[in-house]
């Protein structure tokens, strides 16, 4: 499991296209989230994990990084291979990449 920065993924995207996987609420969702994301809420996470590739590479999103980093740590323990948490969450992509995405 990698941790990577708002900064550090901007760049990683530019060579890579890893599945993008928001663990927020759909409310979060609908404020903002990356164009190519997928939602799946952190406590839908039981019921659909037989619905993802564990050999994909993953970045997992949520608002502050908290989030993320438990999804990644209990991928990680599973058996997913290339799992990446956004450190400091969509909030910090949005503070230092995308300053059109929305804060809240």
């Amino acid at each position: 499991m990698r941790d990577l920065s708002a900064t550090e993924l901007q760049t990683h995207l530019k060579a890579h296209t890893p599945l993008l996987l928001d663990v927020r609420e759909q409310w979060e969702w609908d404020k903002c989230h990356f164009d190519d994301s997928t939602l799946l809420p952190m406590g839908q996470i039981m019921a659909n994990i037989d619905t993802l590739d564990k050999s994909k590479e993953t970045v997992i999103i949520c608002h502050h990084g908290i989030r993320s980093m438990q999804v990644a740590r209990y991928f990680d323990s599973i058996g997913f291979e290339n799992i990446i948490n956004l450190r400091g969450g969509i909030d910090a992509w949005a503070q230092q990449v995308d300053d059109s995405m929305m804060l809240y």
